[in-house]
Order: structure tokens, then C-alpha cells, then sequence
């Protein structure tokens, strides 16, 4: 099926077409009037069904927005001020109204009359939703909103100084590829000393956000967060058991993988001992990999890559940047990470980045294209709520592009040595990724099963947990205090709680996209846009289903992908 990137922002039938949200006063009236209409048809329910997702669309933007805009300039206070007046004078009075607003719809005699097979996800969605709402919850969200915010605060002030000049912490990163030892050493620690210089924020932070997040656990009903956010998250397709197993056959399957990439590198740079500033550094054979000097040159060399692999993936980062929708080099004062955030009425997303040089930003970039991509496909199904697919394959979406997309990388690399270097550094990370995934995972767990824990319980805790998963190839005895705090530099952790085994999932459907795709491009890529053009219509294993996959992160497929990529990893190495 051929899909265009010449997208439309979604027509308003219900709003005004120049509405805009300045005050609840404002919106209110539109909330009173669904909540008054008349149901008294299949046709009046459908009808209602648009005018109610075209006010969530409408919200869902100016949200998203203002988010978007305080992260790209974290010292302008009053991008900080719209984001915050948004999330306390407005979003905690339009959550009861959603509460009646659900309840309204599945009193209605003709919601049994819907299509089935369109709205079971949707409807299911709702149930759920009515399930977790409790009215004191309200201002603890509202709070958590806010807070979570301050990660992106502390950290964007972060810089180091490295050769007499002042950098990001993202910029440094680059000297983490150095061939010179001595500077690889020095980027490292400059930047861990500068994280612990913050530490003691950032643990009362994330005191705080666990304090209130258990209370909202409590006040739903649930013994833990842990319990409370699956259920919140719509995880209806494997519970914390498949997670511990991932954790445990991580530990059998891939670590011992990791550790031979480790000894491996170690022999080829002729150290007597592995350090973790040794993981990035280019060996006698290979070169420092300079992709590109700009962010707009990033961003033109991606669209050559996507072009070639699909002329459609190409048009969509076009559209974009038409658009004015991609933020990517790393300044001061930026947040940090990167996003891609779907735009529910304007419908072509925006990508958010700290480039710095990097080859890793060039995945990052393929990353947040891929989810760009889904974000275009999904944009014409007819309700808001079918497009609020799940993570999980929003993230095969994302890691199944950086896998597709590496036959092209020739974009960005002048010699078939150093696309190789390339390659086999993604795949190495393919593989090495998942210890951090189960690391980050079965601490989250730990967190928030222990809510009353001691910053020192914690720390021991996780260091715990870390050395659970670090290879012993990897000489790390003397690095106690900046490992300690390691997880403080993951985003998800303060802002988006539990979301991280979605990683693993996706890297295991991705990897099966990838061999379906060596076997057969064109079949692969119908079904890769088959399954996101689908939305949130359909259930987790049906959307892996669509995408010729199974739904299976098992011992047994961790084995299997893993040794797969193995096998591709031995040829990048073919000269």
C-alpha cells in the first residue's frame, strides 16, 4: 500500500477552528456540552465519539506544545510558567469531566453496537481508566507533573569543561570515543563528577516522586506502584513474572555474549585491563566516526538514508522540517535526551535531540524517525483514542528503522570500513543494551515494592542490582561512587516510571523484523507499515501479528535473536 507524507492538520467540526486554550473558562463549556448530548442513536454515538476526539486532540496538543517548547529552553521561565499553569489550573479540572465522559459512553445502549473489532482496544482503554480514576488523585498528578519536570531542570544545567572549553554533557560524551586513553579517562570521570554534584536533588527528587506515587497506588487500591503503573499502562499482555524471567535470561543468555564483546575489544586495543572509558574507543583498525559536523546536515543525511530505503520514510522528515517540527543539536540549557512527540491535530510530529556529533546520534536520529513514521501512519484513523497505540511497538517502530537503515548508512560514511565500523557497533549495542534494560527494570521493581527505602538502601540496592548485570570483563572495582548514582542519569526513571523493559520487547520484535527484512525487503517493510498504520486498534500480540511477529520475550527467543545477531555481527568484520 502506498501512504503520503502530505499530511493534513485534522479539520475541526466541533471547536471553533481559531479556539485556542488560554483558561479553563475557555474550555469548560465544550466538556459541558458532551457531557449534556443526547445519545438517543448509534449515529448520535459516533457522532459524539468525533466531537469528543477532537477536543482531546485539541488539548492533547497545546500540552504537548508547551512541553515541547520548555524543553527546547529550560532558562526561559515562562515557557516553564504556560507548561506549569497548564498542568495545575487546567489538567486536574478536565480529569473529572473525562471520568463522566467515560462512564456516559459505556452507559450508552448503542455502545454494544460499535464495531467490534475497531473499538474492543478503545473500549478496553475506557474500562481501564474508569477503573484506576480516583478524585484525590487528582492533585497528587498534577504535582507529579511538575516535579518530574525538574529532572530535565537540573540536568540541562549540567557542563563540564574539558580542553578549556565548555561542554553538555552530551558534547562530552564525544571524548568517550577519543583513540587517546588519557582524554577518554578524563571526558569520563569530568562528567561523573559533575552528576554527583547533584546527586542530593536528585535523590530528594525521586524520594518525592515515589512518596506520591505509592499514595496513588494506595488511593486506587493497589498495594504498590508497581502493581498500580501496570495496570495504568495498559500492560494486559504479560504481568511482572515475564519481566523476572527477561531479567534471569538476560543473565544466561546475553551477558556471557557481552562479556566476549568486552574481552574481545580489550585484546584489540592491547589493554591489560577493560575500563568503562575503554567500551566506546575506536580500535588500531578503526577510525574516530564523524558522521556529520551539523544538526542540519544530520538531518539531510537521514532523509538520504530514509529515501532509499523508503521514499515515503523520506518525505515524512521533509514534512518536518517544512513544518519547523525538529529541534537536534545539544546546546545549554536544553533538556536532555530525545523524543518524538506525535501532534494529535497538526498530525506530523516533532523530534526533539541533543546531537553532538556522535555516531550514536545518528541512530538516535533513525530512532525518532522511525516513531515519526508511525506517527504519519496512524494520524488518518478516525478517533484519537486509535491512535494511542501501545510502546512496545511504538518502539519496534523506532528500533526496527535504526536495523532497516543500516545498509544505507553509506550516507554517512565514505569507506565500506568505516560503514562496517558502523554496523557492528550497532549491533553490538543491539546486543549489550540489555543488560542495562534488566538492570533499570528489576530496580524500578525493587523502588517501588520497598517505597519506604533509605537513600543508602537504595544505593546499595541498586549497585546491587547493576553488578548483577555488569560483565567481568569490565573493570569497574574503583568506581564505586559514580556507580552508584548511574541511575540517576536515566530519564525514564523520574519521568516516565516503568517504562523501560518496552525496550526489550521492541529490540526482540525488531530483530525479527530485521531477519524478515534480509529475506525479504519488500515483505518487510508492507508488514512494518501494515502493523503501524493499525494505531492502538488492535491488541498488543495482533499488532506483532500484523508485523509478521510473534509476541514472545521468553528465554527461548532471547537465545534465538541473540545468537541470529551473532551471526550478523561476524560479517561486518568481512573486509
Amino acid at each position: 500500500m502506498n501512504y503520503s507524507a502530505d499530511i493534513k492538520k485534522t479539520p475541526r467540526h466541533f471547536l471553533p477552528t481559531n479556539f485556542s486554550i488560554s483558561t479553563w473558562e475557555n474550555l469548560e463549556p465544550y466538556f459541558k456540552q458532551l457531557l449534556e448530548a443526547e445519545l438517543s442513536s448509534k449515529n448520535e454515538l459516533e457522532t459524539w465519539l468525533k466531537n469528543s476526539s477532537e477536543l482531546e486532540a485539541a488539548i492533547s496538543e497545546d500540552a504537548c506544545w508547551r512541553q515541547i517548547k520548555m524543553t527546547c529552553n529550560t532558562e526561559d521561565k515562562k515557557l516553564e510558567a504556560d507548561f506549569t499553569f497548564f498542568i495545575m489550573e487546567i489538567q486536574p479540572k478536565i480529569q473529572p469531566y473525562a471520568d463522566l465522559l467515560n462512564k456516559k459512553l459505556l452507559a450508552s445502549p448503542f455502545v454494544n453496537e460499535l464495531d467490534a473489532s475497531l473499538f474492543f482496544t478503545f473500549l478496553r482503554s475506557v474500562k481501564k481508566n474508569i477503573a484506576l480514576f480516583r478524585e484525590e488523585n487528582i492533585p497528587i498528578h498534577a504535582e507529579l507533573s511538575i516535579l518530574q519536570q525538574q529532572f530535565g531542570n537540573i540536568s540541562a544545567k549540567m557542563t563540564v569543561e574539558i580542553q578549556g572549553k565548555e561542554y553538555t554533557l552530551q558534547q562530552a560524551a564525544k571524548f568517550l570515543e577519543n583513540s587517546d586513553r588519557a582524554i577518554r579517562e578524563l571526558a569520563y570521570r569530568k562528567i561523573n563528577e559533575r552528576r554527583l554534584q547533584d546527586k542530593n536533588e536528585l535523590n530528594n527528587l525521586f524520594s518525592s516522586l515515589i512518596e506520591k506515587r505509592h499514595q496513588i497506588a494506595v488511593n486506587a487500591g493497589f498495594e504498590n506502584f508497581s502493581d498500580y503503573r501496570f495496570a495504568e499502562l495498559g500492560r494486559f499482555d504479560y504481568t511482572k513474572k515475564e519481566c523476572i524471567q527477561f531479567h534471569e535470561a538476560v543473565k544466561q543468555f546475553v551477558l556471557p555474549v557481552v562479556n566476549e564483546i568486552y574481552k574481545k575489544k580489550k585484546l584489540e586495543l592491547g589493554l591489560i585491563d577493560f575500563r568503562p572509558w575503554d567500551i566506546e574507543a575506536p580500535t588500531a583498525n578503526e577510525k574516530l566516526l564523524t558522521p556529520f559536523s551539523t544538526a542540519k546536515e544530520l538531518l539531510e543525511k537521514t532523509i538520504q538514508c530514509f529515501d532509499k530505503l523508503n521514499p515515503f520514510f523520506g518525505d515524512c522528515l521533509r514534512k518536518m522540517e517544512t513544518l519547523g517540527q525538529l529541534d537536534l543539536d545539544s546546546r545549554k540549557g536544553k533538556a536532555p535526551g530525545g523524543y518524538n512527540c506525535p501532534l494529535a491535530e497538526t498530525g506530523a510530529p516533532f523530534i526533539f535531540m541533543n546531537a553532538a556529533g556522535k555516531m550514536s546520534d545518528v541512530t538516535t536520529m533513525i530512532h525518532e524517525g522511525g516513531h515519526a513514521v508511525q506517527s504519519f501512519l496512524a494520524h488518518s484513523l478516525s478517533l484519537n483514542g486509535f491512535k494511542e497505540y501501545p510502546m512496545e511497538i511504538a518502539e519496534v517502530a523506532s528500533m526496527s528503522m535504526e536495523l532497516f537503515s543500516m545498509d544505507y548508512w553509506r550516507e554517512f560514511f565514505s569507506s565500506k570500513e568505516e560503514l562496517n565500523q558502523a554496523k557492528r557497533k550497532q549491533l553490538e549495542n543491539v546486543i549489550t543494551i540489555f543488560p542495562w534494560i534488566a538492570t533499570i527494570d528489576k530496580f524500578q521493581h525493587w523502588v517501588y515494592e520497598n517505597p519506604k527505602h533509605s537513600i543508602e538502601e537504595r544505593e546499595t540496592s541498586w549497585i546491587n542490582i547493576l553488578n548483577e548485570f555488569t560483565p567481568s570483563a569490565l573493570e569497574v572495582s574503583d568506581l564505586d561512587e559514580f556507580r552508584k548514582n548511574f541511575w540517576q542519569k536515566q530519564l525514564h526513571l523520574f519521568e516516565v516510571p516503568f517504562y523501560y523493559i518496552e525496550y526489550a520487547i521492541a529490540q526482540l520484535g525488531a530483530i525479527g523484523m530485521w531477519m524478515q527484512f534480509k529475506s525479504d525487503k519488500e515483505k518487510a517493510l508492507n508488514n512494518y507499515t501494515a502493523a503501524l498504520a493499525l494505531g492502538g486498534t488492535k491488541t498488543l500480540p495482533e499488532l506483532f501479528a500484523t508485523a509478521g511477529l510473534s509476541f514472545n520475550f521468553s528465554p527461548e527467543a532471547i537465545k534465538t535473536q541473540i545468537e541470529f545477531v551473532q551471526k550478523q555481527l561476524t560479517k561486518t568484520t568481512d573486509k
